[in-house]
Parts: structure tokens; C-alpha cells; sequence
């Protein structure tokens, strides 16, 4: 099984980690989950985190064939348009992107200008999919629970999960936006577990759990199965659903979770200009 060069960027922001996917005999590689910097005060973005990939990605001499998503995020805005103008590249999604954008397309009125079928995303993805970074082959695994549109990517000995699964210390992904299910999750999860024991897990968050000093984005599946303080030991299906829902009712609203779900249900682009060509994001109030 051939074994991807992985190069993580953090972006302590947001908590996110971008990855680079490389194909270690060739130049060609995959960027997921970038981030575009918002700062939600001033409604000014940025472009360090993207620039900081784009950097690296050229002074390695590589090509970009894929810029993926695992999901539409609710913590932080994709750089993916932004990446693509630059380096190339084909933006990809699960084909469930279509729920996503429904759903938020009603909650935040955006009216029939809005696609709804997914066509601003260069390929929509459904499970068993395959896909090609160089000479790397990468499957698709439909992973919902988290969102309806979740994926996970793998790529040679490499899974990449999203928002799915986290460090073995800190456990699984919320449940409660619209669409969500932990009864799915739960499904999800074990079907990632059903990959090799030595697959490496790339998570696409962390928090640092309690007692622990450094961020940490890479794990295995023998380790989750072992570990996680949610899911690890054989946890049965009643005890997370009942564990997660109850979690979940404790939890705030991500801080960018209004402009985020409006911009990445777009592929990573701002929604159209008004007539006085400035672009607007709304606030939906008491309306998520």
C-alpha cells in the first residue's frame, strides 16, 4: 500500500489543520480542508493561512490536482477558490452537498440565484469513488452524522475524516446542526474502523483534551478503536447516541458558523455583490 507524504499546516484560529497530500514518487499532490482567515469583527478576510500552503506547495515544485472538502464547515471559511486561482486544481465535495445547500439555502433566504445542485464544486463525490493524485489512488467513504455531506478520503495508507473522529483523548464530532445524526455517526464511525489498524488517521481538528500541551492531528485506527474516550473499547451503538445527544445539548455555536456555512455551501465563494457592489453575509436571527 503506497504511503503519502502528509504535510500539515494549523491554524490555531480556528483549530483547523490543512493538509497537503503528496505522491512520494511524483510531483502532484491534493490540498484539504484549507482555511481562508476571517475576522468576523471588521467582516475583513485574509489570506496567510491559504498563502502559507501556496508557499510551500510551489517551493516543493509540486502540481495540485485536487483541492478537497471533507464537509461544509461551521468553524471556518475554505480557501479553495482562492488556492485554485493560483495553483489549479479540481474542487471536490460529496455529492450530499446538494442537502447542505437546501437546507441553508432556506435558513438563510438565499432565493433561486442560489444553486442548489451542487455546480459550484468541480466534482461531487459519492461512496466508492475513485480518484487519482499523481500515481496515489484515493477512495471515497460517505461518512455522515457530523453533516449529511460528510466524507473521508483515503489515500494509500493514509484516511483523512474530517470533522468525524478526533484525537483518541478529546472523541468524536458534534451532531446537532441540521442534518446531523449521531445514530449515523456512530455508523460512520465503525466503518472507518473497519479499515487496517496501521491506517494512519488525519483529523481535521484539535482542542488540545485536558493534560495535553501540544496540538495533535494524526493518529491511527488501532488507536481510535483502543482509545477513544467516545467510541474505543466496543462502545455500543444505544451508549454513544446517548452519550453524543447529551453532549451536544451542552454545546455553543461555533463563532463562525454564520459566515462559514454561507461561503463554503458556495465552494469557498462570497455570495454575489448588491447593487452597490459591496458582498454582504446575513445573520439569520434566532434562525439556526
Amino acid at each position: 500500500m503506497a504511503t503519502p507524504v502528509v504535510r500539515a499546516f494549523f491554524d490555531e484560529a480556528t483549530n483547523t489543520a490543512t493538509f497537503v497530500v503528496r505522491d512520494p514518487g511524483g510531483d502532484a499532490c491534493a490540498v484539504i480542508d484549507s482555511v481562508l482567515d476571517f475576522d468576523y469583527a471588521s467582516g475583513r478576510t485574509d489570506t496567510r493561512s491559504a498563502d502559507a500552503v501556496i508557499d510551500w506547495i510551489r517551493a516543493e515544485g509540486l502540481r495540485v490536482d485536487w483541492i478537497l472538502e471533507t464537509h461544509v464547515h461551521a468553524d471556518h471559511l475554505s480557501a479553495a477558490p482562492y488556492i485554485q486561482e493560483r495553483l489549479g486544481g479540481k474542487i471536490g465535495i460529496g455529492d450530499r452537498i446538494t442537502v447542505v445547500q437546501n437546507t441553508f439555502g432556506k435558513i438563510f433566504n438565499e432565493g433561486t440565484e442560489f444553486q442548489r445542485d451542487g455546480s459550484q464544486f468541480d466534482k461531487l463525490f459519492v461512496e466508492g469513488d475513485r480518484f487519482a493524485i499523481g500515481a496515489l489512488e484515493g477512495h471515497v467513504l460517505h461518512t455522515p452524522g457530523h453533516t449529511p455531506a460528510c466524507l473521508t478520503y483515503v489515500i494509500g495508507d493514509a484516511a483523512f475524516v474530517g470533522d468525524t473522529l478526533f484525537m483518541p483523548d478529546y472523541g468524536t464530532a458534534r451532531c446537532d446542526f441540521p442534518g446531523g445524526s449521531a445514530d449515523a455517526l456512530y455508523a460512520s464511525i465503525q466503518k472507518i474502523l473497519t479499515l487496517p489498524d496501521a491506517t494512519r488517521i488525519f483529523v481535521a481538528h484539535d482542542y488540545k483534551a485536558p493534560g495535553r500541551d501540544s496540538y495533535a492531528w494524526e493518529t491511527t485506527v488501532a488507536e481510535e478503536k483502543a482509545r477513544n474516550v467516545h467510541i474505543g473499547g466496543g462502545t455500543s451503538r444505544e451508549d454513544f447516541v446517548k452519550m453524543r445527544e447529551a453532549r451536544d445539548a451542552t454545546l455553543s455555536m461555533p463563532r463562525l458558523i454564520i459566515p462559514s456555512l454561507q461561503v463554503n455551501m458556495r465552494a469557498g465563494q462570497m455570495p454575489p455583490p448588491e447593487d452597490d457592489g459591496r458582498t454582504y453575509l446575513k445573520v439569520p436571527v434566532n434562525g439556526l
